[in-house]
């Protein structure tokens, strides 16, 4: 497979990642591990957090609703505390700690969304080939 190929499958990657984050309502999360499993492979978490932090539309991509999954609200380009800041102003309860609280109410089941998209065929087929 040449560069080319290989870049053109993680730009399609990214675009199955965006396509998801716009899925996810005001004040309403999901983890990184949800979209990877949307896409159809629980093991791209970190690959999801890489295509968020490369971000190129935050308004029409909301990527702050996006959490670890033990809760915390994890990285953000524009920093932890503007992505905290973002999701209280949605209404997302956040403790001292920066966890979300009431998690199971306000986590939103993305999988369950996702099937039947394109995005979860290409991206079993991208893992099946070892691209990521």
């Amino acid at each position: 497979m040449s560069a080319e190929d290989s870049k053109n499958k993680k730009s399609s990657f990214s675009q199955g990642v965006f396509s998801l984050v716009r899925k996810i309502p005001p004040g309403r999360v999901t983890t990184y591990g949800e979209i990877a499993k949307a896409l159809g492979n629980k093991n791209l978490a970190r690959a999801v957090g890489n295509a968020l932090n490369k971000n190129p539309d935050i308004a029409r991509v909301p990527c702050h609703r996006v959490i670890r999954s033990d809760g915390r609200a994890g990285g953000y380009a524009k920093g932890t505390k503007k992505k905290i800041k973002l999701l209280k102003k949605e209404g997302v309860k956040i403790s001292p700690l920066g966890k979300i609280g009431n998690f199971k109410k306000t986590f939103f089941p993305l999988a369950k969304v996702a099937k039947g998209s394109p995005f979860v065929f290409l991206n079993q087929e991208l893992s099946r080939l070892k691209i990521f």
